[in-house]
Parts: C-alpha cells; structure tokens; sequence
C-alpha cells in the first residue's frame, strides 16, 4: 500500500512540475533549429537540432529590431519579433525578444501569450497598459520611456499609446516561442469560425451584429 501511495505522489509530482515549467530545459551547449527537418515526417515539441557542422554564426544574428515597423493598420501597432521562427539559435534557451512600434493613440489589443512572462521596456514614448487576472481585476498604469511593466503569464493583457507621437517598446518572454492569442482575432477570426450563436450569446449581441465584427477579422 506505502509503495502505491509513493508512486502515485511521484506521478502527481512529475506532473506538476511539468505543469509548471516554461520551456524545457537544455540539454546542450546549443541546439540551432533546423527548419528543413519539418518538411520531412519528423515532429517534436520546438524544433529538432541542426548538425553542429552545418551551423554558423548568421544561426545568432538577427537586425530585424532595427528599423520600425509599419503601424498603418485598424489598431495603429505592429510587433516585430525575435523568436525561434527568425533567430534559430534561439532554439532550446528558453528567451526571445519583441519590438512593438505604435502610430500616435495606436493600440496593442487584448491578447495573451500562453506559453511565457512578458516583460516590457518603454524606449520612447509613453503607454497606458494593463492585465486581467482570472478574478477579473485589472491592474492598470501609465509607463513612460525608460520605465518597465510585467505581464504574467496566460493573463489578457494591453497596451496603448497614450500621445500625439510614435512610441517605441521593447518586450522579452521567458519562451523561445511565446504564443500569441488576440482575443478578438481569435474568436472572430477562426476557420473554422465560431458559431455566430456562441459569439451572440457571449457577447450579448444579435447576429447580425456578430457577422458585421465576423467581416472586420478575415481568417488567416
């Protein structure tokens, strides 16, 4: 009976240590994702390594941060990101980095990243940002250049400029591919779609009105 109680608290244990991981541990030096290896039937969870002989020093370089981004869109920004699917050296070390560039009152909406932590660094500029917690309080504040706020993990959150001129942000995730959920892309915008009746009944709206925000989100 005491061996069945201590296996179980051990599978309950490796559970939730897994449960509660981010990006698994690295088990070398580096491990540069190999892209080409998707298009053959092998899958694993982040991308396999390259052959150490076949990586360069390019695999670590990345200067797609360098220049802004084009926020001519509905919401006014755009996010640039350095993560595994552009910076393959990335692959296994558990980090990736972010520019996001706002148009004058430009708005990052409501989104989560339900694999990482979000920390951000005004560069210019000044943002009004907050997050949800699942009680649904928001915490909330303004951040000027210079200054940082933390987006925990899974939590909706928001960022928006507060001024007549560009602002400039700098964001970092604890994952090497954080994930990224706009909440209204995500249920307007899937292909499937979601049933107008499930939208209508959620956001207390009719139909038509649901079909008329459905248009604005085109599936990817």
């Amino acid at each position: 009976m005491a061996g069945k109680l201590l296996a179980t608290f051990v599978v309950l244990l490796a559970i939730a240590a897994t449960s509660l991981a981010g990006d698994p541990d690295m088990l070398q030096d580096i491990c540069v994702a190999d892209y080409k290896s998707l298009e053959g039937p092998l899958r694993v969870n982040g991308f396999p390594c390259k052959r150490l002989e076949n990586v360069t020093v390019n695999d670590f370089f990345f200067d797609g941060l360098a220049n802004a981004g084009n926020t001519g869109n509905a919401v006014g920004s755009v996010v640039t990101a350095a993560n595994v699917e552009r910076l393959p050296g990335l692959n296994t070390l558990g980090v990736s980095i972010a520019r996001i560039d706002y148009a004058p009152w430009g708005l990052n909406p409501p989104h989560t990243h339900p694999r990482a932590t979000e920390i951000i660094f005004v560069l210019e500029g000044s943002l009004d940002v907050g997050f949800i917690t699942t009680a649904n309080k928001l915490f909330a504040r303004t951040v000027c250049k210079g200054e940082v706020f933390v987006f925990p993990r899974g939590l909706v959150h928001f960022q928006k400029n507060n001024g007549n001129s560009p602002a400039v942000a700098i964001t970092a995730f604890n994952s090497q591919l954080q994930g990224t959920q706009s909440i209204a892309e995500t249920l307007f915008g899937a292909s499937p779609p979601v049933s107008t009746d499930i939208l209508g009944r959620a956001f207390q709206i009719d139909g038509g009105l649901v079909e008329a925000i459905r248009g604005r989100f085109p599936p990817k």
